[in-house]
């Protein structure tokens, strides 16, 4: 009677396909038995312990290139590696979960892409003072923006609007800005509040909607200007003031990168 089994029969019994035996023989996990008087290649119970144990920790997460290391290792050895497989899968596990929970907050659109407590204090201020749900989109896409092209001055920037939202002049030009998207840009009204803009961020330049990191960028006029022009499109009378606003600010010293 031939000792051994064949190829396919062993893959069967390890629960792997052909392929991946043979793909095993060339990482060099596996050994390839010797052939038979017929020319086939009979598989032991060794064969078949090894083939398991192969599938096992590789089912397991253990990389490929691992496993022989692993299995060729004494007990101690083994013990440690296959908890550093473990930590590296926890890690990985984490990361899959911040991925999801990314994908569910994604939802509800651009919020994912602020931080909680930044859109707990937005929706505050948008409840207390009336804003209203365009106004609330326009703020907290400019949040995105400014966290995506200066993030090391974003925290620092959202500190000071909230500390700024205690003024009700601050919030009553706020308005103002929102309401001008719809006016018509030679509107008396618009040079009036760029003039009332100005005067209020000269008095407090931490307001600015430019971060003080941005000025230490080499690439900062670049920066500014997509932050500064954002939320113009379709809206000419913002374009203005924006301008009239800026070129206020830089006749009294402001230093301001060239972002129009």
């Amino acid at each position: 009677m031939t000792a051994g089994v064949t190829i396919g029969q062993a893959a069967a019994f390890a629960g792997v396909t052909v392929k991946t035996v043979r793909h095993y023989h060339r990482l060099g996990l596996i050994g390839e038995p010797r052939r038979d008087a017929s020319g086939y290649r009979r598989y032991g119970s060794a064969d078949l312990l090894r083939l398991v144990q192969i599938r096992t920790l590789a089912a397991a997460g253990v990389p490929l290139a691992e496993v022989g290391a692993i299995l060729d290792a004494g007990p101690d050895r083994f013990a440690a590696a296959l908890a550093d497989v473990e930590r590296r899968l926890d890690e990985r596990i984490d990361d899959l979960v911040a991925r999801r929970d990314m994908l569910r907050r994604l939802v509800t659109g651009d919020r994912a892409l602020l931080p909680a407590h930044v859109l707990e204090k937005l929706d505050r201020a948008a409840a207390e003072f009336g804003f209203t749900a365009d106004d609330v989109t326009m703020a907290r896409e400019g949040l995105v923006l400014i966290r995506a092209l200066v993030p090391e001055g974003f925290d620092d920037y959202v500190s000071r609007v909230e500390r700024a939202l205690a003024d009700p002049r601050y919030v009553a030009l706020i308005k103002r800005l929102w309401q001008a998207a719809g006016w018509e840009p030679d509107d008396p009204r618009v040079d009036e509040l760029a003039e009332a803009l100005a005067d209020h961020y000269l008095a407090d330049p931490g307001l600015l909607p430019v971060p003080a990191a941005l000025r230490e960028r080499a690439d900062g006029a670049i920066r500014y200007g997509l932050l500064s022009r954002h939320g113009e499109a379709g809206k000419p009378a913002w374009t203005r003031l924006n301008a009239l606003v800026e070129a206020r600010l830089r006749a009294a010293g402001v230093e301001l990168p060239p972002g129009r």
